[in-house]
């Protein structure tokens, strides 16, 4: 365990956050996926970290806050105090770049449209279907197979040119 003697600067608290994972996602951090919303000191010198939720009924809460503990106090922070942030809800407009390519990368297909009202960018095929190219062919050539995909947040989709199903990262 690293021993620290003054307290870390924010950004290399955001760089140690950066490296914690998703735990039903592994291959994109929390820092990714948007949810550390804050990270300050209070008055007394608490260093603060603010997580949002995917979604307030999320079964991972609980394994990301440990998660997010364990690797603060790896590095040394001793005073330490997370803050469960849930307005404004979180969004997968979140998602960083490197968090959505990530996605694509381990198969998951991120959201194609924007969440926030007034920012959508909802693209639609013929009969007003969603189209989601394949993560792992790029082929806009998919149908929606299943509203419900592996965990709440994700649907389950099929590319009809390399007849792959993948998951789908619903627009939230």
């Amino acid at each position: 365990m690293a021993q620290v003697t003054q307290r870390p600067d924010i950004d290399e608290v955001w760089s140690w956050l950066e490296q914690v994972p998703d735990p039903e996602i592994p291959v994109i951090s929390l820092v990714d996926l948007g949810i550390i919303r804050e990270v300050y000191y209070d008055e007394d010198g608490t260093l603060v970290v603010a997580v949002t939720p995917t979604y307030s009924g999320c079964p991972a809460t609980q394994v990301i806050n440990d998660d997010i503990e364990a690797a603060l106090r790896a590095n040394g922070v001793q005073q330490l105090r997370l803050k469960r942030r849930l307005s404004p809800p979180w969004t997968t407009d979140w998602l960083t770049e490197r968090g959505r390519e990530r996605l694509r990368e381990y198969g998951i297909a991120p959201p194609v449209e924007q969440a926030q009202e007034g920012s959508k960018t909802i693209r639609l095929r013929g009969g007003g279907a969603r189209v989601v190219p394949c993560p792992r062919c790029d082929s806009t050539n998919t149908k929606l197979i299943s509203h419900f995909g592996s965990t709440p947040c994700k649907s389950q989709y099929q590319c009809e040119s390399c007849l792959e199903p993948f998951d789908y990262f619903k627009c939230i």
